[in-house]
């Protein structure tokens, strides 16, 4: 890649892989990142009201409190919550995805845009193909699952249970971002 062009890469890869400390070493010579784990946060919180309106009673089917207030009116969702209800069923993932990920988007666009040399940071950066296409290269970073789960325990404080059907939800990651004809360089961490 041109240093007079806009750069655009992808760095990827399952749950605790260490996509963070991948990015921080290419932000250490110049680049800028985005985490698209967090413009789901900002995008649940934005949308609370109608995430909770949507997974209210999928969510006391299974006896899951979502909010973190008792403010049905100004909802605050509780995400560990959410994601416990969201990660045990696909259906309910793929709904909410629906609602989060225009945000998501449209977020990640105007950070690329601004930026020279950017970085998207995205565990399924190929479930948004209008943002995954803009990349010219992805990096798809890898670690042993044990260390993976120590990480994920230590830094989430998820159940095992609960970080293991995460895990299960990203099985054939790579398989995913083969799909596209975008150069993919592995990173074992």
């Amino acid at each position: 890649m041109k240093n007079t062009e806009k750069q655009l890469i992808a760095v990827t890869g399952p749950m605790a892989s260490g996509k963070n400390f991948v990015c921080s070493i290419f932000e250490n010579d110049g680049w800028k990142s985005i985490d698209a784990d967090l413009l789901v946060h900002d995008a649940i919180n934005e949308l609370a009201p109608t995430i909770y309106a949507t997974f209210k009673k999928d969510a006391e089917k299974q006896n899951i409190n979502i909010l973190l207030n008792d403010d049905e009116k100004n909802p605050e969702i509780n995400r560990k919550s959410l994601g416990q209800l969201l990660f045990s069923n696909p259906a309910l993932l793929k709904k909410q995805e629906m609602l989060v990920y225009p945000y998501v988007i449209k977020k990640t666009n105007e950070f690329i845009d601004k930026n020279k040399k950017a970085i998207i940071n995205a565990t399924v950066l190929y479930k948004t193909p209008e943002l995954l296409n803009r990349c010219q290269k992805i990096y798809y970073v890898k670690a042993p699952l044990i260390k993976r789960l120590i990480r994920a325990k230590k830094r989430d404080g998820l159940s095992i249970i609960q970080i293991l059907k995460r895990f299960k939800s990203q099985k054939n990651l790579l398989r995913e971002y083969k799909k596209f004809s975008i150069p993919i360089f592995i990173w074992n961490n």
